[in-house]
């Protein structure tokens, strides 16, 4: 099949012309290509400009070292990530707990992967559902964790006011229509529910020290890279109100590690882990500063 591009004339965003190219990253994953990054000036939004369409994107996926669909244990980033991924499913389900004042209810569980966090909320007694695209990781979900994911195409299904939670743990940058989730979320979430989305934050300080080497580019996969400001105004256009950010404490050091090993120069963990930790001290003064956010949502 002949691969398809999405170039943007105008920002996905906020439809505004004012953009100007940012910088070019590669896909040190799978197939080795460099993107253009651009910036809208209006919204602040970057967005990989000449991506693969949704028909076309599936082959960048295909990666025994994609993590979240495959649980793959080989190399020390891939199993600090499993490390963190156990201590922050019990973060995920506190923050949750705190922010709803919910002991249980129904949750909706966007890019699933593997069925890590699914299975943990329902061990916890939440009645939970789960969506993922990839037909293996479904697979590996039900081997794994015992539960059971839907295709994407159930999404567009789900009924009105169904959910007390919906969450989004890095997805919302590989959605490629980006307004009619939005609007979707929007539908499905019970009066008074939260929508909880987590996103790279390019605006941090691990993300201006690496630049084009940045791990959470992630390119062509990542086709919108999100700031504070970003974020704020698109959901303002869908009419939802963000009610709190978050910042997640250990992407800093995850991404910072995995950008070390894509840079030319000898990689130097050491490096990393220093870089990680002052991206975290900046995030403890101001929490927008972080190397990825929570973003809590209400209608």
């Amino acid at each position: 099949m002949e691969e398809k591009v999405i170039t943007y004339s105008l920002c996905p965003a906020c439809g505004a012309d004012a953009l100007h190219k940012a910088l070019n990253a590669t896909d040190y994953l799978v197939s080795g290509k460099e993107f253009e990054i651009w910036q809208c000036d209006r919204c602040l939004l970057r967005f990989t400009q000449n991506v693969p369409d949704s028909r076309s994107i599936g082959k960048y996926y295909q990666s025994h070292n994609y993590i979240s669909h495959t649980e793959t244990n080989k190399g020390f980033v891939n199993r600090l990530y499993h490390f963190v991924r156990s201590l922050t499913l019990g973060d995920k389900r506190r923050l949750i707990l705190s922010v709803t004042q919910l002991k249980s209810g129904r949750m909706l569980d966007i890019g699933a992967g593997t069925g890590a966090f699914v299975g943990h909320m329902q061990s916890h007694g939440w009645e939970i559902s789960g969506i993922e695209p990839d037909e293996e990781a479904r697979k590996k979900a039900k081997e794994i964790h015992q539960v059971n994911l839907l295709p994407p195409e159930a999404f567009a299904d789900l009924s009105p006011d169904s959910f007390d939670v919906i969450t989004m743990w890095h997805v919302l940058e590989h959605v490629h229509d980006l307004h009619g989730y939005l609007e979707q979320l929007k539908n499905i979430l019970r009066p008074g529910g939260r929508i909880f989305i987590a996103v790279p934050n390019y605006a941090c300080y691990d993300a201006s020290f690496y630049k084009n080497f940045w791990a959470a580019y992630d390119v062509p996969r990542h086709l919108y890279h999100f700031s504070p400001e970003a974020m704020f105004q698109l959901l303002h256009k869908h009419g939802l109100k963000l009610h709190a950010t978050r910042p997640m404490w250990y992407d800093s050091f995850y991404i910072s590690l995995l950008s070390e090993k894509y840079k030319k120069e000898k990689k130097n963990s050491l490096r990393a882990i220093l870089v990680g930790f002052i991206s975290d001290v900046k995030a403890f003064i101001e929490k927008e500063n972080s190397s990825s956010l929570i973003y809590i949502i209400g209608k």
